[in-house]
């Protein structure tokens, strides 16, 4: 008897979440965002919440879980029930914690199901408006002669811009004197008020400042030149002499490990919609971001992009000798 009641129990149970699965969602979702509100994460996060509320039929909220370079967030999202309820939207920070942190709370991308790559974005070399260098090959031989008197400022560890200067360090090989900031803000401040020398920021936050004339730009991080006004005439860092330099800062979308496929599957669709609305495209296309649409946009192919990723810039984020506690 006891038998026959746990096998109806059972029955019931797995009933009950099958049923779930197929009306998934009946409630609202969050967006956990692992940055302070304000940033170009956050941003694309709230944009992409507007998005996602229609194919998905339901509200969806952003919510701000900022601390040590994204990890708090990324923790709390991996900690979550697999119910699709909880998402994380992060930047390539995902792929190189796991190179910065000795001690990081979850495995990558073992802890999390890759629901898609939403967009990427490159970055541009900007610098005082009164340094000395006019264009780029000025620049890389100015840099050649100062050496570690050269300041070059970022948003902290495991930021953007961190992780543009670390490769374009390694690309120039040459050592500068890296300046961590908390935040984006306040390391703009600075290279506006010429505290110090350049920095490597993704072009959404430098476009304002370049429009400006409140900063020089001597190069952008794609490989193909932007279509922005502003950016028209610059050319890449691999046209500048840096072969094959390439940064872009892409975002993607993901659930705690072990989410129902089922459910993998809904959000994944509802992405795809939510990246073909034209009012998200023209705020992406306005901030210089291209939206993914090839193979890393499928959760497999998003996977195997992280797994890449990962694996080069742990070479990159070594060689520098960066690490957090």
């Amino acid at each position: 008897m006891n038998a026959t009641r746990c096998m109806f129990v059972g029955v019931a149970l797995a009933t009950a979440a099958t049923l779930s699965q197929a009306q998934f969602p009946d409630k609202p979702v969050t967006l956990v965002v692992p940055f302070a509100a304000g940033g170009p994460s956050d941003k694309i996060a709230r944009d992409l919440a507007e998005a996602l509320r229609k194919p998905l039929g339901q509200t969806v909220v952003v919510d701000n879980a900022a601390g040590a370079g994204g990890t708090i967030g990324s923790a709390k999202v991996a900690r979550a029930a697999p119910d699709g309820y909880t998402l994380l939207v992060h930047h390539i920070g995902m792929a190189t914690a796991p190179a910065l942190y000795r001690k990081l709370a979850y495995k990558v991308p073992e802890d999390f199901e890759p629901l898609g790559l939403i967009n990427e974005a490159p970055s541009v070399l900007i610098g005082k408006t009164n340094l000395a260098a006019r264009n780029f090959a000025e620049l890389r031989q100015w840099i050649g002669t100062n050496g570690t008197k050269v300041n070059l400022a970022n948003a902290g560890l495991g930021s953007a811009s961190h992780l543009c200067g670390l490769m374009f360090q390694s690309a120039l090989k040459t050592n500068v004197t890296t300046v961590p900031y908390k935040g984006t803000g306040p390391a703009m401040t600075d290279l506006i008020g010429g505290q110090v020398d350049l920095m490597c920021e993704q072009a959404t936050n430098a476009v304002p400042q370049i429009e400006g004339g409140k900063v020089k730009v001597f190069g952008v991080t794609s490989l193909a030149r932007l279509p922005i006004a502003a950016l028209k005439d610059t050319p890449t860092l691999s046209e500048a002499g840096l072969k094959d330099f390439n940064v872009q800062v892409w975002h993607g979308l993901y659930a705690p490990k072990g989410t129902p496929a089922p459910v993998i599957a809904r959000l994944n669709a509802a992405l795809r919609a939510a990246l073909k609305d034209p009012e998200l495209v023209k705020r992406q296309e306005a901030l210089g971001l291209t939206i993914v649409g090839d193979e890393r946009l499928e959760p497999g192919g998003h996977r195997k992009f992280v797994e890449a990723e990962k694996q080069r810039w742990a070479k990159v984020i070594k060689d520098a000798g960066e690490y957090a506690d």
